[in-house]
Order: C-alpha cells, then structure tokens, then sequence
C-alpha cells in the first residue's frame, strides 16, 4: 500500500463546481452525452464520467422498486409471490394500495415514480386496458432518459413483439384504451410501449418454472441495488476534495483522446488513495475497469527472462481486467488486440520497473477512444520513459490537515477533543507531515486520557530529529512481545498474503493469532483487506530493521533473513546459521546475485528452528552440489522456484508442512514410499517438465490445492489421491503426457475447480465425473481425443463455467448438459464436429462457438 489513508474506510465529497470547471478546461471539446450515452437499451445510460458525482448518484431515493402493473393480470398470483420475494430480500418496493385511482396519475404517484431507484414493469394481456398504467409507463420512460433511473421489463403471458408493435390481443386492447384520447397522448404511450419493448426483460414462456423466474427477478433487482448503492468508503478523507481538483484537468474526462495519467510522489503520502478515490467514481462510465494494487509487492514474479516475466504480468492483467481467472496468453500482444476497441479504466498502483507498464501499458493505441490508465509511483524516471507529461505530484499536508488526519485517527473526528488542543497539534508537529506517520501516531494514542497523552510525549520528543522510522517505531514500542513477534512476521515473511494462509501458517505459534492481527490492524500497524494482509512497505522496513539490529554482524543470528547478499553470506559457509533462524525469504536475480551460489552442504546444519524457506528466482543461481541432508524437521513453508534437485531427500520431514511450492524445479519424483502429510494444505510444482509420477498421497487428508499444470511428463496420477477428501482446486492443465484420470472422483466430492485443458493424450473422462458435485469450474479445452463427455455430468449441478475450445473431435453434448441450471458459461470455440446442441440451461448467460461452422444453435 502506498497512502497513509488508503486502510480506511472513507468516501469523499466533491465541491459542486468540478463539471463546471471540466467544460472550461482546454481539453477536446467533443459532446460527452453522445461519447458516453449507453448502446444497450437493456441498462440505464451510464453515470457521468465527472469526478462530480451525477445527479441521479446523487439522489435519496425513497423506495428501491415501483412496479408497474395490470391488477387484474397479476396482482394475486405472480405480484404477491414477487412481493414476499422483495420482503425476504430486504428490498422495499412502493406500495400503492392507499393511492386512489382516477383518470389519470397525480402527484403523489409521479413522485413515487422518481423516488424509486428501479422500476419494474409487469406487461400483461390488459396492461394496456388502462390508461393509468400507460401513464405511469409513460412517465417512467422519461425518468430512464433524464434521471439514470434502471427500468426492468417482465413479459408476463404476453409476447414483446405484440407490446412493441401493438398487435394480437395486446394491440386490440391498446387500441380500445386509445378512444377519445388526444394525438399526442396516444403519441406518448406508443413511444414509451415500443421503447420498453426493446428492454431485454424476463420472458415468463422462457420459464417453466414460474417461482425460478420470481427468485432470478429478485435475486437481480438487489445485485442492481448493492453495486449501485453509493460509497461511503471515503468519507471525510482530509484533503481528498482539493486532489480531486487538481486531477479533474489531467484526467481531462470530456475528452475522447487515449490519456496516461501519472500520479507521484513518497511512499506514504496518499498516491493510492486518491487512485483508489477517481476509481471509485469512474469506473461504472468505462465498459471495463481495473484497479491493480501494490504492484511491485504482488506483481512481479521471479522469471527466468524478461520475456516471461511480462507475459506473466499481461496475463495477470488481462485475467482480471476481463474478469477471467482462467485465461492463458501465448504472446504479447493480447491487450492491444483485446482493448483496442474498448473504453477502459486502468488504474496500476505502485509501479517500480518499466518493465511492468511495457507488459500492461506500453502504448495508448493498446486502448479505445476516451480511455483513461492511471499510473503511482515514487520513481518519477519512470514517467519519462514512458512518456507521460500529465503528471500529478502529490504534496504534503498542510499544517491544518496534518492535524485533522492526526485527529482524526485520534479522537474519531477532524478536531482536537476539548483539553487535547495543545496536545495534538504538539503531537502533530513531532509525527511530521507524512499522512502514513499521523495515521500510525494517531491511531497510537486513539483511546487514551490525557494524562496518558502527557506521559508519552517525552520518549516522541526524543525522536523529532530521527527518520520516519522511529516515528513508526514508536507504536510498535508499545505492543506486547506476542504482537511485536506477529509484527515481525508479516513484516519478513507474510506481506501481502492471503490470511487464510498465514493463520495456517502460524496458528500453532501465537495463543489467538486473529486477535493479534486484529491489534495490529487497530493500531494501523497492517490492513486486513480483501483477504489479505497488507503492511504498508515503510512499516514493512521498520520490521526488518529491527530484524537485522538483532546481530548487526552475524546475519545467522537473527530471527528472520531478507536480504540477498547476506543470505548468500550464510549459505555459503558451513554451519553459520543458528537455531535463532525461523524464516529465510530470499528474492534473487541477476541484479541481487551476480554469479552461481553454491550452497553449502552443512549451510541448513545448524538451523534447527527454520520454519519458513522461500526462494524466489531465476534457473541458474541456486545449486545444491550436497543436497539438503541437514534441512530443518520443523518446516512448515517450503517455496523454491526452479528447485535444483531430482529428489527430495530420504531423510526430508514432511509432517509439519503446510505447503510446498516448488515450480520449475528439476524433480523427477517427490520422493520413495510414504512420508507423513497430516498438514499439508498446498502443494504447487507446476512447470516440473521432468515430474513422471507423484508419491502416495494418502496421508495428505487436509490437502486443498493441487497444481500440476505444465508437468508434461506426468503420465498417471496415484489412485491414492482419492483420500483427498477436502481437495477443492485441481489444476493439471498442459499435462500433456497424462493419459488417465484414476477414479478417485468418487471420493472428491468437495471439489470446486478442475483443470484438464490441454491434457492432449486425455481420451476419456472417468464416468463418475458427475459425483462432483460442488464442482464449479471446468476446463477440458484443447482435449483433441475427447468424443464426449460422460452423461453423469448433467448430476454436477453447481457447474458455472464449462470450457471446451477446441475439443476438436467432440460430436455431441449429452442432453443432461439441460440439467445444469446454475451454468453461465459454456465455450465451445473450435469445435468443428460439433453438429447441434441439446437444450440448454436458461441459467446460460454466455456462449461462445466461433468456429463451429457446422453447429446449430
């Protein structure tokens, strides 16, 4: 993370005047309705692309429905049955049984009308029987057009070509009600019918089943609510209102031009918060958005070549900009072939290399009219070579702000409590300027009396002429020793991690491991978000600097080992390590080490406490010309990228692993016989070219993720891993040599994602495939020798995606495919034999056969 304020939950007003101001701004002056005005006519056109928040966002809105309908037609079936669906879901329709009905609407309805953030309209047989629902229609067309308001349409026993054309039953019914009626009120109803008619509603004769139909309306209305629903995230940021200022000419929305943005400034002073905050607000005016946080934390991943390391990073990018966590690149230029033509807001946080804007970012024709690629960093030369000129530079606080952030994490509001004023702004002056330093300070001293705040000040004085650091140090000084140890985890070892993964990790090592990170997050010491653990990096250097003043001289002596040439130091020596040695996370390349480290054969002997063992890096640095006789028994984490062994060693200790990562590695198998795996959670050794056969997985009873893709040797699974009773990913894409699956599906009934594409010797699947029943995700692309697929299928009722490209040989789907009501994706690209399609689901939201030239759909 990279703002003192980004861990907050806080939204921010924006002054009135910000459209105004766009329009005068020397930008492109082209017609913002027509460049931003929505295709579909099935949603509401989009909010505003202003920082300004539009008018219809702006809104209260009394009630989150006004349904439209014929009373007669629905009111004591589908409408009641609708109702107790809203009710049940917490969604507050208007209701207007104390409304008296006359000729026309009054007033009172109208402002229900525009009060109601969605409308829906039930269009029956005799909808059109009354002039008081065509006028409700009628006003509720104008609502869509001028106040953004989301209108849905339910064709209920009526078929929308005859409301859209008034014909049939529901033309004649029309035509009555339009007797004695003006030309231009029969104008506006025709209108408001044939605009409403083009929604892309709900069809009750696509349903069999009316109570399905009723749920899928419902269930659609509140995700409409919730991602509509404003934020308050920002709330009340100090000094967010003038950024946003600052950035509205660079950002110059009214303009159709491709624009990279750069935003800079020192760790700490708010980069990703007002990244985060312009988002926020555009993001729903661009048909795709990305917000890639804390990049140079999470992003680039240890690679052999340059190459790889960008095609790594494209396809990260392109997987969540398009939503698709599945998706596999060849080469690099899938984004300019993929966004050319898209409207897209990007936003890449904490970039440190050029290289990562050349994987994501490299050129603005890579990206469609009107979009917008918002770039932090704290290296401004990366800007120049990149050529970005609309650069924003992030300033520190003024004094006054410097005090209401102080406060603010303090007191709860934006002032000194009364009898604090002298202390806060002593307190403001001494913590500095840097948002992350007051956020920390101030979360500090949140709860305390005065005479506590007295007490403290002396040892903060002590630090008004030292670095950020000991500002910092300050409230780690005040933890006890089980958070302080916690601190130093995370700050070694387990940034940016999935907490999940951490409280497996060290569940055994703290008395209530959730409490402490909670402390730790109370104190703004780390972020708990998303599932991750965040710790902001100067936070991060603050714990391993306290690490390495644990032995200045003898890294080996230290609790935890980060930096590279000091771990080479140790490595290459006989037995300078010590039982002190928890946890060595080593990051090496070309620019960390030089030439080929050798390791020594006793470098692990005297490590008897090592628990965590990370090695990231590149297929040439790291050799073992002794093996790992002396490797520590109580390893709970071992990660090493392109491991240099065959095999594990005989005397290797598995009973306390958790995981175990090695991809790239050398491995021909794991190991000889039984080893016990009573912990062992995740297991990765993807890219092993060399891995012919995995060992008996029997005792791995707790194991959850098994990756294996791109071992092209594998050619059998052990029949043991049917004990994996809790596995929920298996991923063996590109195991091409792999020519069965053992029938171990019986037993895997918790698993949630299976990943066969490009598995090419795979002829057929195990016929039990259906027992899978919590299987969500399925991949059996590129699967040239399959047919078909089992009919069991059709019993794996979770089923959400299911991926076939360019099953090339595959004739038919079983007619069970029918039965997977929940699916919503089915690719069939490339199938060329595939001659016709069951009936399929009306859960299926996307489809893709291109290339299937002889398919009929």
């Amino acid at each position: 993370m990279d703002s003192s304020s980004s861990f907050i939950l806080t939204t921010v007003a924006v002054a009135i005047g910000f459209f105004t101001l766009l329009r005068k701004l020397r930008c492109h002056q082209e017609d913002y309705k027509e460049n931003n005005s929505s295709s579909s006519t099935s949603s509401p056109p989009s909010s505003s692309s202003s920082l300004s928040p539009p008018s219809s966002l702006d809104r209260i809105w009394t009630h989150h429905v006004f349904p439209s309908f014929r009373g007669e037609d629905v009111r004591r079936d589908f409408l009641s049955h609708i109702q107790m669906e809203f009710q049940r879901m917490g969604i507050t329709p208007f209701i207007d049984n104390e409304i008296k009905r006359g000729q026309s609407i009054g007033p009172e309805l109208i402002r229900a009308i525009r009060e109601s953030k969605i409308a829906i309209i039930l269009l029956s047989r005799n909808y059109a029987s009354s002039s008081w629902c065509l006028d409700e229609l009628a006003e509720i067309m104008k609502c869509r057009e001028e106040l953004g308001q989301t209108v849905l349409a339910v064709f209920y026993k009526v078929d929308p070509s005859h409301v859209k054309k008034l014909t049939g039953d529901f033309g004649k019914v029309f035509k009555k009600t339009c007797a004695g009626k003006t030309k231009e009120h029969v104008g506006r109803w025709r209108q408001a019918l044939a605009n409403v008619a083009t929604i892309a509603g709900y069809h009750s004769s696509n349903w069999d089943n009316e109570a399905a139909m009723i749920k899928k309306i419902a269930t659609d209305i509140s995700n409409l609510l919730n991602n509509s629903a404003s934020s308050s995230d920002f709330d009340g940021l100090v000094g967010m209102t003038a950024h946003l200022k600052k950035m509205e000419p660079l950002l110059c929305l009214g303009s159709n031009e491709v624009r990279m943005i750069g935003i800079w400034g020192p760790s700490g002073i708010g980069k990703t918060t007002i990244a985060r905050v312009v988002y926020n607000k555009l993001s729903n005016s661009f048909q795709l958005s990305v917000f890639i946080e804390s990049i140079e934390a999470k992003y680039t991943r240890p690679c052999s070549d340059d190459y790889s390391a960008k095609l790594q990073l494209q396809q990260q990018f392109m997987s969540q900009i398009t939503n698709q966590s599945d998706m596999k690149i060849s080469h690099l230029g899938v984004v300019q072939d993929r966004l050319k033509d898209k409207k897209v807001l990007v936003v890449l946080d904490g970039v440190d290399q050029s290289m990562q804007l050349d994987a994501m970012a490299k050129e603005t024709w890579w990206f469609g009219p009107g979009s917008r690629i918002i770039i932090t960093t704290q290296d401004r030369k990366i800007f120049r070579e990149h050529a970005i000129n609309h650069i924003y530079k992030v300033d520190f606080p003024s004094t006054g702000e410097a005090l209401q952030i102080l406060c603010t994490y303090a007191f709860g509001q934006n002032s000194p409590k009364h009898g604090f004023e002298e202390l806060a702004w002593e307190v403001t002056q001494l913590a500095g300027e840097l948002p992350l330093g007051l956020r920390v300070i101030g979360s500090y001293f949140r709860g305390m009396s005065k005479l506590e705040w007295t007490k403290a000040l002396p040892r903060l004085r002590s630090s008004l002429d030292a670095d950020i650091l000991s500002i910092l140090k300050f409230s780690y000084d005040a933890l006890d020793d089980e958070d302080k140890y916690l601190f130093l985890h995370i700050a070694c070892f387990f940034n940016n991690k999935w907490i999940g993964r951490v409280e497996a990790y060290l569940a055994d090592m703290f008395l209530d491991l959730r409490q402490g990170l909670n402390v730790l997050a109370e104190k703004s010491l780390i972020s708990l978000n998303m599932g991750y653990i965040t710790m902001h990096n100067l936070l991060a250097k603050l714990g391993r600097d306290i690490v390495r003043k644990q032995s200045l001289r003898e890294p080996g002596q230290r609790l935890f080992l980060v930096d590279a040439r000091e771990i080479c130091k140790v490595l290459n020596l006989d037995a300078n390590g010590s039982k002190s040695v928890i946890g060595i996370n080593l990051n090496y390349g070309e620019d960390t080490i030089k030439e080929k480290l050798h390791i020594s054969e006793r470098a692990f002997k005297g490590m008897s406490n090592l628990q965590f063992l990370r090695f990231n890096g590149n297929n040439n640095t790291l050799h073992l010309p002794h093996g790992l006789e002396y490797i520590s028994r109580k390893l709970r984490l071992l990660h090493w990228t392109y491991f240099p062994m065959t095999c594990l060693p005989p005397i290797f200790n598995s009973e306390f692993l958790v995981e175990l990562e090695l991809p790239y590695s050398k491995l021909e198998k794991m190991w000889e016989g039984i080893k016990p795996l009573p912990n062992l959670k995740w297991m990765d050794l993807s890219s092993s070219l060399n891995l012919k056969e995995l060992p008996n997985l029997s005792t791995a009873t707790n194991l959850q993720k098994l990756k294996l893709s791109d071992c092209s040797s594998l050619m059998k699974l052990p029949s043991t891993i049917g004990y994996t009773k809790n596995l929920l990913t298996l991923n063996l894409r590109n195991c091409s040599s792999l020519m069965n699956l053992p029938f171990f599906i019986e037993n895997a009934t918790n698993l949630e994602l299976l990943y066969l594409g490009g598995c090419s010797s795979l002829v057929e699947l195990p016929s039990s495939i259906g027992n899978l029943i919590n299987l969500k995700v399925l991949d059996l692309s590129s699967l040239s020798c399959l047919v078909e697929l089992p009919f069991s299928i059709g019993n794996a009722t979770n089923l959400r995606k299911l991926n076939l490209d360019q099953c090339s040989s595959l004739v038919k789907l079983p007619l069970s495919i029918g039965n997977l009501q929940k699916l919503l994706s089915l690719k069939l690209r490339g199938c060329k034999k595939l001659v016709s399609l069951p009936q399929i689901p009306d859960s299926l939201f996307y489809i893709d056969a291109e290339d299937c030239e002889s398919l009929e759909i």
